[in-house]
């Protein structure tokens, strides 16, 4: 009797005209032409991209593991009248494509510090804590002197690059402090934050370290709201400083579109005042609040963060040439976050598996946590999901183990490429790995040698440095 209603129930939503796949598709004509394009450009790749990079971005997506980048995938798609599984990304564009090994060194499943220190700073790192070596231990201040390490940022500015963050979250948050903080505490954002032991000891909370470890941050240009920074006129800006919340900033299904910019609006004015300086320059730019979505078990939220994520990237990359500019697109860490259930072809990416469970006899959603907020029992057994809004900007998908918080994931992330020696990321590699990759294609930091001329000499050398830091969302009052 159970098969039969679940075959019934199958037949019932086939029935209720979900999206057919395009009619073109059924000829292998189609398949093979497709095939063909992508071989044609995949030759092309033969002639690698050798220039030295005069600019480097990188796209930080917190918490986009592999299953979030296909996801939102789908849901740029569906967003456009599309089924969505034949959609791009801006991301997907990119030519070369690696993967990073996430793990912190003293964490198989990794947080955002550690991670950040990796990705910015060229060394892994423990976990919970900015910009300095494994040497140095969470929370335990006295072990922060002698272990700084310094972020390609930094080592960006000392060639004479300009360099700018954008986040959607709080400027002291992960990412961005490893780019400028040495703290062995990403939670002391200021020093209320802080032991009454490590202010005595000497340790700075992240927000002072802001204004004292990148110089000339007090001659910004300040604006806080979307009205200010879209009237500014680039030519006449060398510095910014644009705070937009007191906190992190909205979801963007819940920003204010009137006071609040979008990632995209803030990248845009980021890099047109970066751009200006005739020795490049380095931007990171963070989608920080697909994290914050997962690990409230808010699909929804993280995937539009995703796809707007990639907005901004398709903006970046209009207003700069892979021919000087290197890119790079990846994530910190994944999440236990999932979908599944052999859904049909177009079917709605916060939608209903075609089947009922043939355990409790119940709907269940395609998209499903590991663990987390979304656990939930009524009378004793699974909630029903189709007595609730499962599409609801804040619905909190069903999740295997109760948690206040979901957690990260502990698989590899994805790394998308482009621009001057883009082809060195390819394979699996450690995440520290990446702005190594960073400061050799732009010759900064430990790596000016080999473009050295033949004789020795230095090739031409920057002419004058500007600090653009646009960072969209603080808490900076201590």
């Amino acid at each position: 009797m159970t098969a039969l209603l679940i075959i019934c129930f199958c037949l019932i939503l086939g029935s209720l005209g979900n999206p057919q796949f395009p009619e073109q598709e059924k000829d292998p004509k189609f398949w093979n032409a497709w095939a063909q394009r992508t071989l044609k450009n995949a030759l092309t790749l033969q002639e690698l991209n050798k220039n030295k990079a005069k600019n480097l971005i990188l796209f930080l997506g917190d918490g986009m593991g592999i299953p979030t980048v296909t996801a939102a995938r789908i849901l740029k798609g569906q967003l456009n009248g599309q089924s969505g599984e034949e959609t791009q990304l801006e991301m997907d564009k990119f030519p070369f494509v690696s993967l990073s090994k996430t793990y912190n060194t003293n964490a198989q499943v990794p947080d955002s510090a550690g991670t950040a220190t990796a990705y910015l700073c060229g060394v892994k790192a423990n976990e919970g804590t900015l910009g300095v070596s494994a040497a140095a231990v969470r929370s335990q201040c006295n072990t922060t002197q002698g272990n700084e390490v310094t972020s390609i940022l930094k080592w960006a500015k000392d060639a004479g690059k300009s360099v700018g963050i954008v986040t959607t979250t709080r400027v002291n948050h992960a990412t961005p402090s490893a780019a400028y903080a040495h703290c062995v505490d990403r939670d002391w954002y200021s020093d209320n934050e802080m032991p009454v032991e490590a202010l005595q000891a000497g340790c700075k909370d992240i927000a002072r370290q802001l204004f004292e470890n990148i110089p000339n941050i007090d001659k910004n240009h300040y604006v806080w709201n979307k009205t200010q920074l879209l009237s500014l006129n680039p030519n006449n800006v060398d510095y910014l400083l644009g705070l937009f919340e007191p906190g992190d900033m909205m979801y963007d299904l819940e920003r204010n579109t009137e006071s609040d910019p979008s990632l995209t609006e803030m990248v845009d004015v980021a890099i047109k005042i970066l751009k200006k300086n005739p020795s490049g320059f380095y931007l990171l730019v963070e989608g920080g609040r697909i994290d914050h979505g997962h690990h409230e078990g808010k699909a929804k939220q993280a995937l539009h963060e995703a796809v707007e994520m990639d907005r901004a990237i398709g903006r970046a990359g209009l207003l700069t040439s892979d021919h000087e500019t290197l890119t790079i697109v990846t994530a910190d860490h994944s999440h236990v976050f999932s979908f599944g259930g052999y859904t049909p072809r177009g079917n709605t990416i916060f939608g209903l598996a075609p089947m009922l469970s043939d355990v409790d006899q119940k709907p269940f959603t395609s998209i499903l946590y590991g663990n987390g907020p979304g656990y939930k029992v009524i009378n004793g057994a699974r909630e029903n999901v189709s007595a609730v809004d499962y599409k609801g900007n804040n619905y909190q998908a069903q999740a295997a183990v109760p948690l206040n918080a979901e957690t990260h994931g502990g698989e590899d992330v994805a790394v998308f490429a482009k621009g001057p020696l883009a082809h060195l990321l390819h394979g699996v590699h450690e995440q520290n790995y990446i702005p190594h990759v960073m400061a050799y294609a732009a010759c900064i930091g430990e790596y000016r040698e080999h473009c050295m001329s033949p004789s020795g000499s230095a090739g031409l050398r920057p002419a004058f440095s500007i600090v653009a830091v646009i960072l969209s969302a603080a808490r900076l009052l201590c």
